[in-house]
């Protein structure tokens, strides 16, 4: 059976991903790192399968994964998530 998805925080990621806070932030403002998902009111994280992607080909990211499908596939895949937990 494949593993859960799982949610990120920011400490998580800046540690995995050798990035400054800020060249984090950037680059989701860019289009060329995954974007955050809300969690709640005051929380965001990101979907571990996308920081593993950007992780394997950081350059080719914004290219071949920022694409609107997987931003739909995000929101569903995050809705799903939300629903479990309750």
């Amino acid at each position: 059976m494949a593993e859960p998805e799982r949610i990120l925080r920011i400490r998580t990621v800046l540690n995995r991903t050798g990035l400054s806070r800020s060249a984090l932030y950037r680059k989701v403002s860019d289009g060329s790192f995954p974007r955050q998902v809300k969690l709640g009111e005051h929380s965001a994280g990101w979907h571990e399968s996308a920081i593993n992607q950007w992780i394997a080909d950081p350059e080719a990211y914004g290219r071949n994964y920022a694409s609107k499908d997987t931003e739909k596939k995000d929101a569903a895949l995050t809705q799903q998530m939300l629903q479990h937990s309750r």
